[in-house]
């Protein structure tokens, strides 16, 4: 049993340390370049330029990469497209590949699987079954638990930052600039997904696509209702010929509303959230203070009497 145990163990600790390789990303080179020095003559053995790597080059990152590619090979075409979608909502983060995210999968149920087996060897019973099962189904949807966590993260900083954005983007556009020149500009002063949204935008222009479907595209990534309705508002605009700046100035004070409501929501649910704190952690503690001393007295007085 003891053997198990160190096995068991052993594969726990593996699979965190294959799971981090699987969602880290590419590392960063381990000899920056100086361009001091003048130029390096270049390497043309390709065998050189394969022993530089190191040991997770050589058999971490191809066992990773087949794992993603038979996860993704077994994995239905519906559920491959909704991580893909859950992917795109959470931002594209660095590293976070289809592939590395359904290699995670699998490592992660199988890991959960194993411990499930050692715990039914140790203790066989319908509660070790039970157990083995919510490890597996837990260690399967673990990644879609922190995918889904980071895309609302992301909706909700650019859910707070829109209007003072859209306000920045009409002061740029009374200033002077075509609304181009003020997305370009107000990307670059903004900081976080809508900064970087905001930069897609431009290089999509700047690519030949026409202003309407790079906003669409935008709001189709970022998913929030607030920015589909701006979008939806600046397209209308443009094809009626309405003045942008007041268009923009309309949309920033619906925003600044639906802030100002959501942040009054969120007041009027403080006291439903405060009420099973104070009667499950503050009010019994009164009740010993207050209670306690008088409970103490009148147990002296039935004894003594």
């Amino acid at each position: 049993m003891n053997l198990i145990l160190v096995l068991g163990s052993a594969a726990v600790v593996a699979s965190f340390g294959a799971l981090w390789w699987a969602l880290s990303g590419p590392r960063v080179a381990r000899t920056p370049l100086d361009l001091t020095t003048g130029v390096r003559p270049p390497i043309d053995d390709v065998r050189t330029i394969t022993l530089r790597g190191g040991a997770g080059d050589h058999a971490i990152e191809p066992f990773m990469v087949r794992l993603g590619l038979l996860g993704r090979h077994y994995t239905p075409q519906s559920m491959s497209a909704a991580l893909e979608r859950r992917l795109l909502l959470a931002g594209t983060p660095r590293g976070w590949t289809l592939e590395r995210v359904l290699a995670a999968k699998l490592l992660l149920g199988c890991t959960g699987a194993v411990l499930g087996i050692f715990r039914f060897v140790i203790e066989p019973s319908g509660l070790s079954v039970v157990l083995a099962v919510g490890l597996v189904t837990l260690g399967y949807f673990a990644p879609d638990l922190v995918l889904r966590h980071r895309a609302e993260q992301r909706q909700e900083l650019v859910k707070r930052t829109l209007a003072d954005t859209i306000d920045q983007l009409t002061v740029a556009v009374q200033a002077g600039l075509g609304l181009d020149a003020a997305l370009a500009r107000v990307s670059r002063r903004t900081k976080g997904p809508l900064g970087d949204e905001l930069a897609r935008v431009g290089q999509d222009i700047r690519a030949g696509m026409a202003r309407s479907t790079a906003l669409t595209a935008m709001a189709e990534r970022v998913q929030l209702p607030e920015l589909r309705q701006v979008v939806l508002a600046l397209a209308q605009a443009e094809r009626l010929g309405v003045p942008v700046a007041k268009t923009l100035t309309v949309q920033a004070h619906e925003l600044r509303v639906k802030r100002r409501q959501h942040a009054e929501e969120q007041a009027m649910k403080l006291p439903v959230k405060i009420l099973f704190p104070t009667v499950l952690c503050i009010l019994p503690a009164l009740f010993i203070v207050v209670l306690g001393p008088a409970a103490l007295n009148i147990y002296d007085n039935l004894v003594k009497g």
